[in-house]
Parts: structure tokens; C-alpha cells; sequence
């Protein structure tokens, strides 16, 4: 029978539906696949071989490249690739509303002012494409320093000898022999054939810190019920975990797609979901263009009906939608996500998608994942303990010495996770004698044992020695015939085994992982040591292990809580481990939640459980993202922080997902932001420049809307009572522009401590409020300036006569914007001073206004200049404006108690 690719992928039905239930660890993508791997790797060697068609020898290449043909373009795992421009540039909802406006002016005959908004929208779209561009090959920059190769058994021909070499991951081919050494990634889904003392890191899949042993050896796997079992099994490697110590020989089942990192990379969702900023920026795009819409009927019905004269309606119902839009508002909100999005580049973080800077800032739960955020990837010594549970030294010195000499003699540069926290601090030569021999850990006998030679070195043939013994507490005590304790050696019976399994079990409890020790008089002799010099031991004690906590994660930790954070913790390590990291750390852990207790609660249950502190252990990708989505059904604005595969679809649902630049390929893919540099601390100024962009696009948003919508009043008021257009539609176009222009500055503005202390995202309430209290302001002062005008102007009619009244209006309007936009940008007293380009902007804003009427635009813009009697009547205007605005801000801090 003939290899076929169907058979290293997950079957389906005919509906395109998953043959099996889906996974806990995956989707339904990757059900199949981790079923078929179980079956498989529960089959003796033999089996394997004949299932996969291959030999002990390998492949040959030309068999090797038929089925990587097979499987081109359907079992080759992914890449992602980005946006398009037209889609990144015009993904910005604010742009929809220039596009419109544009439109509507060309279909009006307004060619110059549909040209202007048109030469807005390229700027503002460019603007973004060129930033998220930008992004994106910085994370390209650190997917390439990841190491992509494999080391395959391969014939030239199927009469050659087989040789190992050197492949790229993506040209291991099912059923290829894979050799793997310290080190190495794993480049497939892989039954072990061969092992000698492999360790492999399961974490970027499991979230377990410890390594999992793993072995070739043919013997049945117990029937557990946990979810994590399938990367329990010691036949079964894994893509996208990595060897810590020892060697194998595999075949490979499933490459690319067909693995279980690659159904995980299939169950993403084909692009990001709708975000905090997405939905603000809609809900403020649409009501924009909804009041444009709305307002071009009802002025175009009014003035044509009062006045008689429809194309002066026409163009009085365009100046109000003109009017009504801030047409930069698209350009600010990108500038300010930019210069947020610069500013973390200097600091070391990424950020892929310009619409997380603003979600960083709303954020209000963190979900975290415990390996490799809170903890550094690695355990550390706990304690060391004599049988009674009271520290000693003694016992130390002989776990020491076991760890030493088990990498002394094994020839290897370095220990596994154990044996590097043993010897952290350890002199170098330890003073329990020189190692005569070596019998390494594997994970059938779940311990290691070194050979001491105690005895000054003599011409005889044996020597005394100690035999040191350390592993699993108990396998070990199952070996042991006596214990020693308080300088005595008494022997070891039923009660006292059990005493001490108890307390290991105790320690457990507080997430300390405990190793037995023993030692056993003995002689060297120079044969080598077998499992069965492994006897009559004497227990000495107990070393105990903990994941090593991150230096700064207590102190994160705290600022992210005082910053109105709420951080849940989702691992899919053991409850208790996770319990005591909590503690630790100084998050909250109320009770612990497991993964299979997810699948049976709800949505709002859920969100309750992490709102009341409690710890999610256990879970697997689809459970992570589920709880993630769970908090954003109860309205909260969240983010996942993890750098594991099994943190990739919960990094793709968070409002903004986090993640380190040395994570796992799919996470960074599937993250917003990337921490170049792992420290929390960083994470904390991310969060801070993003809540300081969103203040400052609030200001805009608020200036801006209380600014148009003022002026849109006072327009409908006074074409109402006057013969003629207050002003056209050229004129308040470029009115906007210049004041949108001047807002740029806010983007350098100092930002009052009060609006970052807690998250923030658009309120549409807040908005409305804001805009009805200090909007009539500027409408009241407008209407003053129209009588002024009218009065001083001596109305008499004639073109002349209107220009110097748009010119009027015109200037009025210039200078009271750069006046509120000095008032409106803080609460006043106490607030920080604004920043001297603030300042610079405001003024050149007012001057743009007065000096415009004399410049060579005045023919374009249809100005004329102003006589000099209007100018007290335009200071008294702005007089009492300034003093009406300032009332007003305090009205309103006093009735909703802030300000922006």
C-alpha cells in the first residue's frame, strides 16, 4: 500500500466538520490529529514503522520528497501574511467618514474642497499603512533569528547507507527518522523509536515549568482522565517543544498542518476580533456620519422653505455637514497612536496593530500565564530537609554532590532543570569525595544515582564508596531499608513510609516539588552502575523545588493593581503550583478553578470566578480563550499576556494580546504587542503611554465635537435670520482644517494624573454630555459676534458686504478655537501646564485667523480684510467667551465630578 497523506492528517467529514470531539488542548482541527498520535504511540516500534512505511534505516530522498508533494498546500503548516495596503489604510473606521464627505462635496460641484478632504485621507490612511508596516518587519526580524532546521536519517537511494543530515522544519516528511539531541526544537509530532535520558520542554505547549521525561521504552500507559494527557505520553514528542537533555530517535507522524501545533495554528481565527478601540472608533465614525446625513435633509428642507432659494440651501446643508465632521480627525487619532507606538519602540516593546496602544490604556483585567511571565522558565531551590522536615545542610551537601557528578560524568555541558538549581550557588569541587560512576536519570525509574569514592586512592581493587541516590520521594522510599534523622538510623517500616509520603504531600500543597535523597555504603569497584546497585538504601532527606518567580513580578504585580488592573491568572500547570506562584506574586487566589470544570460553567459564571480571584489551572487553548472572552461578555476591556502555542488563541481573542519576543512562533503572530525585553516593569510604561495617547485623543474628540457642533448651531441659527450664508462651504472646510491642524500639538501635551489613573475607552454618554454643556457656549458667542458684525459692518448688501461678514465670522471663529483648545485641554486649576507646542499651536491658530483676510489666499477662501473697528468688538467677544468657558468647566466638574 502506498503512503497517502490522509494519513497524517486529521480526518473529517464530508461536511468539513471534525471526525472527533474536539480537543481540550485544540479545536476541532485538532482532535483527530491527537487522537490518532495516542493510537500510535500505545503500538509497539514495529508497528509504527510498517504504518508509516519506513525502516530503522529511513527514508530515502526521493520517497521523502514525493510525500512532502502530497502534502504541499495541505499539510504545510502556514504563514500568516499581512494586511494589504489598500485594506490596512482604509481599515481605519475614520476614514470611512473623509471618503464620504469627499463625495458628497464632488457630487455638490465643490471640486476644491472635495480634493482637500480626499489629500486628508491619503495622508491619514499612509500614515498608518507605513507605521503597522513598520511593525510588522520588526516582528519578522525576530521570527528569523529562530532556528528552523532538523536533523533527518536519509538514503541517497534506497540501496545507500543512511546518513544523518541537516533539513529545514518544513522539509521533514512523514515518516522520516528524526535524530534529536540537547538543544534541538522539535520539529514534528514524533513517536520515540530509541532514548537514552531524554528530558524534553513541554512548557510552550503545557505550561508545565518542569521537563517531562520521556522514554522509547514498550510498556502500557495508565488511563488517566486529565486533559493533559496526550503530552503525558513518554513515546510522544511534540512540534515546538525543545530538548533539555538526552538523545532520541523518532519517526515522524505528523509534520506542518497535521500536527498539534499546527491544528492549533488552523483553529486561529483568520484575522484579529473586534476590539475596545474598534468599537469606539465605529460607534463615533457612525454617529459622525449619521448627524451629516441626518443634518443634510433637515437644513436643505429649512433654509429652502424659510428663503426660497434651494441652491443657497444646497450650499448652507453642505457647509453643516462640513461643519458637523472634524475631517482630521482620522490623521490626529493615527498621529497620536503612532507617536504612542514610537515612543514603546524606544522602550523596547512592539506594537503590530496601531489600535493597541489605545487598548493597552483601556484594559482592566490581565489575564496572565504563569511560565515565562511571572515565572523566569526555570525552578529554584526551595528547601532541604531531613525526614523529620527540619533543614539540613547535610542533605544538601550529598543532592549536590548526586547533581555534580551526574553531569560531570555524563560528558554533558550542563544539567537538567534539577541539577542547575542544585548547583546555582554549590562550590565547585564538592568535598564528598570523586565520582567512580554514573547512572543518569530517565523517566521509568524516576531518579539519578552517582558512585563517590570516599577512600584515599590505594593499589587495591575496591575501595569504599557511597552510593547517592536522588528522585521521585516515592520511588526512592521504595528502595530505602532505613532512614536517618536526628543522628540516628532507625529502620524504615510501613508507618513511618507513610509519615513521610505525607509530608512530601504537604509540601506539595504549597507548591513545592520535593526530590528524595539516599546514599548506601557500598564499594567501588569499577564495573559500571546498574538499577540494581540501586538497594538498601537510607533515606537522608528531602531537597525541594519551586518555578523560579521573576525578580519584578511582586513589585508588577502591585503597580498593575494600583493602576485599577485586575490580574487572573490562566496556566495550564498544576493547581498547586499555580496556588503558590499566586501567593507569591501577590495575586489573589480565592480557590482554583480546573480546566475541566470550564467547559461546564458558563459565560457569566466564568467572568465571576475570575472577578472573585480565582486561579485557572489546568486549561487548555480553546479554555483560555474561552475565559478570555467570557470577561469581555461582561463588559470588560481584556488582555492575555502568555509566549506559549497553547497561548495563541487566547492571545487572538484579548482586546490586546501580549507576548515576549522569545515566544513560540504562532504567539507572536497572533499577538498586538511584543516585549522585546522580558520585564514587567516595561509592560507597566506600555500601559501608561497608552492610557496618556487615549487622554490625549479624548481632548481632541471633546475640543473637537464641542467646536463643530457650536458652530453647526450658530450656523442653522443665523441662516435663519439672515439673508445669506454665514459662511461657505470652502471657508469652513479650511476653518476645520487649520484648527484640526493646530490639535496636532496635543499629541506633545502633558496629561493630568487623574485621567491615566484608571482604564478609559470611548463613552459615547460622556461625549454627548460634554459636547451639551460647553457646546452652547461657543454657539452663544458666535451669535454675539453675528450681531456685532451686522451692526458694525452696516449691512447694506452686495458681495462685498458678505465677504467682510464671512470674513468676520471667519476670524472670530480661528481665534475663539485657539482659545478653548488652551481652555478645554485640562480642568484648570491644579492641572498640569500645557506643553509649549500647545501653546505654539494655539497661537499660530489665532493668527491664522486674523491674518488670513491679507494674505494672497484671501481670493481663493473668498475673504476680504477686516476694518480696524471690529477688532474691540472681537476682543470683547472673546472676553466674555473665556470667561463663559471657564463657568461652564467648572459647571460641569461639578455635576459628573471630572473633566476629560
Amino acid at each position: 500500500m502506498a503512503w497517502a497523506p490522509d494519513a497524517a492528517l486529521p480526518e473529517r467529514h464530508p461536511s468539513g466538520g471534525p471526525a472527533e470531539p474536539p480537543s481540550p488542548f485544540g479545536g476541532a482541527a485538532a482532535s483527530a490529529a491527537q487522537a490518532r498520535l495516542a493510537e500510535h504511540g500505545d503500538q509497539p516500534p514495529l508497528a509504527v514503522l510498517r504504518r508509516w512505511e519506513t525502516t530503522p534505516r529511513g527514508l530515502d530522498e526521493d520517497e521523502a520528497q514525493q510525500r512532502l508533494l502530497l502534502l504541499d498546500g495541505d499539510g504545510r503548516l502556514g504563514r500568516r501574511t499581512g494586511t494589504g495596503l489598500l485594506r490596512r489604510a482604509a481599515g481605519a473606521p475614520f476614514v470611512v467618514v473623509l471618503i464620504t464627505l469627499s463625495l458628497i462635496s464632488g457630487l455638490a460641484g465643490d471640486a476644491r474642497g472635495a480634493a482637500l478632504i480626499s489629500v486628508l485621507a491619503v495622508v491619514s490612511g499612509t500614515l498608518r499603512y507605513r507605521q503597522e508596516r513598520r511593525s510588522d518587519r520588526a516582528a519578522a526580524g525576530l521570527r528569523a533569528m529562530v532556528t528552523t532546521t532538523a536533523t533527518v536519517l536519509r538514503r541517497a537511494d534506497r540501496h545507500a547507507e543512511p546518513l544523518a543530515r541537516e533539513v529545514p522544519t518544513d522539509q521533514v516528511a512523514p515518516g522520516d527518522l528524526v535524530l534529536l539531541g540537547p538543544g534541538d526544537v522539535v520539529p514534528a509530532d514524533l513517536r520515540l523509536l530509541t532514548s537514552s535520558d531524554l528530558m524534553i520542554n513541554q512548557a510552550p505547549l503545557t505550561g508545565e515549568s518542569l521537563p517531562a521525561g520521556k522514554h522509547a521504552a514498550w510498556t502500557e500507559v495508565p488511563d488517566h482522565h486529565d486533559e493533559n494527557d496526550l503530552f503525558d505520553h513518554p513515546r510522544l514528542c511534540f512540534m515546538g517543544t525543545t530538548v533539555v537533555s538526552g538523545t532520541g530517535t523518532a519517526v515522524a507522524m505528523a509534520t506542518g498542518a497535521a500536527t498539534c501545533f499546527g491544528a492549533l495554528d488552523r483553529d486561529l481565527p483568520a484575522g484579529p476580533p473586534e476590539t475596545r478601540f474598534d468599537r469606539g472608533v465605529r460607534t463615533v465614525s457612525w454617529a459622525l456620519v449619521a448627524a451629516m446625513l441626518a443634518a443634510l435633509p433637515v437644513v436643505l428642507a429649512v433654509s429652502g422653505t424659510l428663503h426660497g432659494d434651494w441652491s443657497r440651501a444646497l450650499l448652507l446643508a453642505i457647509a453643516v455637514a462640513v461643519a458637523v465632521t472634524p475631517e482630521m480627525l482620522p490623521l490626529v487619532v493615527t498621529t497620536l497612536l503612532v507617536r504612542g507606538a514610537k515612543g514603546l519602540a524606544r522602550r523596547e516593546v512592539i506594537v503590530k496593530q496601531l489600535a493597541a496602544m489605545h487598548n493597552l490604556g483601556a484594559m482592566d483585567t490581565l489575564c496572565v500565564d504563569k511560565t515565562g511571565t511571572l515565572t523566569e522558565e526555570r525552578v529554584s531551590l526551595a528547601c532541604h530537609l531531613d525526614p523529620l522536615g527540619r533543614t539540613d545542610d547535610e542533605v544538601l551537601r550529598w543532592a549536590r554532590a548526586n547533581a555534580h557528578w551526574s553531569v560531570e560524568l555524563s560528558g554533558a555541558l550542563v544539567g537538567d532543570a534539577i541539577d542547575e538549581a542544585l548547583l546555582a550557588d554549590a562550590p565547585d569541587d564538592p568535598d564528598t569525595g570523586r565520582g567512580a560512576g554514573a547512572l543518569p536519570f530517565d523517566s521509568t525509574r524516576r531518579r539519578a544515582s552517582v558512585l563517590l569514592d570516599v577512600a584515599e586512592p590505594r593499589p587495591r581493587r575496591s575501595r569504599r564508596g557511597v552510593l547517592v541516590t536522588k528522585g521521585a520521594v516515592e520511588d526512592v522510599i521504595n528502595l530505602c531499608s532505613h532512614v536517618r534523622a536526628g543522628g540516628r538510623e532507625d529502620p524504615l517500616d510501613a508507618g513511618e513510609r507513610a509519615r513521610l509520603l505525607g509530608l512530601a504531600d504537604r509540601w506539595a500543597a504549597d507548591g513545592v516539588r520535593l526530590l528524595a535523597v539516599a546514599t548506601a555504603q557500598t564499594r567501588v569497584t569499577g564495573r559500571p552502575l546498574t538499577p540494581a546497585d540501586e538497594r538498601d538504601l537510607t533515606l537522608v532527606g528531602f531537597v525541594g523545588f519551586r518555578d523560579r518567580l521573576d525578580p519584578a513580578a511582586a513589585t508588577a504585580v502591585r503597580a498593575l493593581r494600583d493602576q485599577g488592573i485586575r490580574l487572573v491568572m490562566i496556566t495550564g500547570d498544576h493547581p498547586l503550583v499555580a496556588r503558590r506562584i499566586c501567593r507569591d506574586a501577590g495575586l489573589t487566589a480565592s480557590r482554583v478553578v480546573l480546566g475541566r470544570d470550564v467547559t461546564v460553567l458558563d459565560d457569566a459564571e466564568l467572568a465571576g470566578l475570575a472577578a472573585s480571584g480565582a486561579v485557572f489551572a489546568r486549561v487548555g487553548p480553546p479554555q483560555k480563550a474561552r475565559i478570555v472572552r467570557a470577561l469581555q461578555h461582561a463588559g470588560h476591556s481584556v488582555g492575555y499576556l502568555g509566549d506559549g502555542v497553547n497561548d495563541a488563541l487566547a492571545l487572538r481573542a484579548a482586546d490586546v494580546g501580549i507576548t515576549v519576543a522569545g515566544a513560540a512562533d504562532i504567539a507572536r503572530d497572533a499577538a498586538d504587542v511584543i516585549v522585546v525585553r522580558k520585564d514587567l516593569a516595561v509592560l507597566e510604561q506600555a500601559i501608561m503611554a497608552g492610557r496618556r495617547t487615549f487622554a490625549n485623543t479624548v481632548k481632541y474628540l471633546k475640543i473637537a465635537l464641542t467646536s463643530n457642533v457650536g458652530n453647526v448651531v450658530s450656523m442653522l441659527a443665523a441662516s435663519a435670520m439672515l439673508p445669506l450664508l454665514p459662511m461657505l462651504p470652502i471657508q469652513v472646510l479650511v476653518q476645520n482644517v487649520c484648527f484640526d491642524l493646530s490639535q496636532l500639538a496635543l499629541v506633545h501635551d502633558r496629561v493630568d494624573d487623574s485621567e491615566i489613573a484608571r482604564p478609559r475607552t470611548f463613552d459615547r454618554r460622556d461625549l454627548a454630555r460634554f459636547v451639551v454643556c460647553i457646546g452652547p457656549v461657543g454657539a452663544l458667542f458666535d451669535l454675539a459676534a453675528f450681531g456685532l458684525f451686522w451692526w458694525v459692518l452696516d449691512a447694506g448688501g452686495g458681495h462685498q458686504w458678505e465677504q467682510m461678514f464671512h470674513t468676520g465670522w471667519f476670524t472670530e471663529n480661528l481665534v475663539a478655537q485657539g482659545v478653548a483648545m488652551l481652555l478645554l485641554r485640562s480642568r484648570g486649576r491644579g492641572a498640569p501646564r500645557a506643553a509649549w507646542p500647545v501653546w505654539a499651536a494655539a497661537a499660530v491658530l489665532a493668527l491664522a485667523g486674523l491674518l488670513l483676510p491679507y494674505s494672497p489666499l484671501a481670493g481663493v477662501l473668498d475673504l476680504s480684510p477686516m476694518p480696524l473697528t471690529a477688532l474691540p468688538l472681537l476682543a470683547a467677544v472673546m472676553t466674555g467667551f473665556v470667561l463663559a468657558s471657564i463657568a461652564a468647566r467648572t459647571l460641569y466638574q461639578k455635576l459628573y465630578g471630572h473633566w476629560l
